[in-house]
């Protein structure tokens, strides 16, 4: 899977960009806040419909302008893929695939596979509990975008099933709260088998990544609210147990919005123990092993994006990064330090203030 060509148009600070995008590892060097990271958020969120770096949309909308625009074309195993989407500052987006119009993201998603690794990913190793739970979602969505159905499921009903203990007031339990218990079984048994599929296929290629850079392993394990087999009997209990608990606290204490992912170095938490040079080796183990999982799934690579992979890494480990970097299909990265720039690349594009030129 490659990316052919890129245009972005009022996305950020890019006003106008075209590139035709080669295979192998293209490297986008400039100073910082010139646009390097924005071109490879743009390139992610034609990949994704969505961007690593903000939770909505206004802010890719550049500055003065009414809309933004981003198009490109993919080719995959199956074919071309052309990808238009209007991202525009009153109301829904407007997404084509190959001239047609398409409602849903997943409709893109399950066509064209991109990986992205940025600094915010520190989030994922450093972060509260919620960071790493986004991020076995989105392992989930990479491997199987249609399972997002089974996400948008549960958080539905947990919306519901916690307004109705926030709101009851009488004596005991409300009398609806047995058919949301079983709404939340169903769904959430859904989204514990998906991330329990994403993170065995994660877990162990992430590990290797991390030691191919660090010498030593990436504990990587997950920790499901509900662990026990079958999946819907262990959650039905667990939910009896902890019923007085909710009552008290007019919340709901089971389920997967309460999952953990466990990552240690050295048999410690990496959250209270790492160092920073490790934190960083760990988050960026963390995506490249996701795309490899979605490699071998595939069948192809998904095109790997890398917004500024060796700032935090000392000489040593930045040399066994970019030594890594290599036949893992197409990979785009960014650095701000000529130096960075590794020697293998195929293409190096210079960015200023939202231009991009290449050499």
């Amino acid at each position: 899977m490659r990316l052919s060509w890129i245009e972005l148009r009022d996305f950020r600070n890019h006003v106008e960009t075209r590139l035709d995008v080669p295979d192998g590892l293209v490297v986008a060097v400039g100073d910082n806040g010139e646009g390097k990271s924005n071109l490879l958020e743009g390139i992610f969120y034609l990949l994704s419909q969505s961007s690593p770096r903000v939770s909505t949309d206004a802010p890719l909308i550049r500055h003065g302008a009414d809309n933004a625009y981003v198009r490109g074309e993919v080719e995959t195993a199956s074919g071309r893929v052309l990808i238009e989407v209007e991202i525009r500052s009153v109301g829904a987006n407007r997404i084509q695939v190959n001239r047609s119009a398409v409602r849903r993201k997943r409709d893109v998603r399950r066509l064209a596979r991109g990986v992205f690794f940025g600094p915010q990913d520190l989030a994922i190793v450093l972060g509260d509990p919620e960071a790493r739970r986004r991020f076995m979602e989105e392992c989930v969505l990479t491997l199987w975008p249609l399972r997002e159905t089974e996400a948008r499921a549960y958080d539905k009903t947990l919306r519901q099933r916690n307004r109705l203990l926030k709101d009851w007031e009488g004596r005991g339990e409300p009398p609806e709260l047995a058919a949301w218990d079983e709404e939340l079984v169903t769904h959430g048994s859904a989204v514990t088998a998906g991330r329990r599929a994403a993170m065995t296929s994660v877990e162990p290629r992430a590990s290797e990544e991390f030691q191919s850079v660090a010498g030593y392993r990436l504990e990587v394990t997950y920790r499901p609210s509900v662990e026990g087999e079958p999946v819907e009997d262990a959650f039905r209990e667990r939910l009896a147990a902890r019923r007085g608990d909710e009552l008290v606290r007019r919340s709901t204490l089971v389920g997967p919005h309460r999952d953990e992912l466990d990552l240690a170095v050295r048999e410690l938490k990496a959250r209270g123990f790492a160092s920073h040079g490790e934190s960083w080796a760990a988050a960026l183990a963390l995506r490249t092993g996701l795309a490899r999982a979605a490699t071998e799934m595939l069948g192809e690579p998904p095109v790997l994006v890398l917004d500024d992979p060796f700032s935090a890494l000392d000489p040593a480990r930045q040399r066994r990064v970019a030594e890594g970097l290599a036949g893992r299909g197409q990979t785009l990265i960014s650095v701000a330090d000529e130096s960075h720039v590794p020697s293998p690349a195929a293409a190096v594009w210079e960015v200023r203030a939202g231009e991009v030129k290449a050499r």
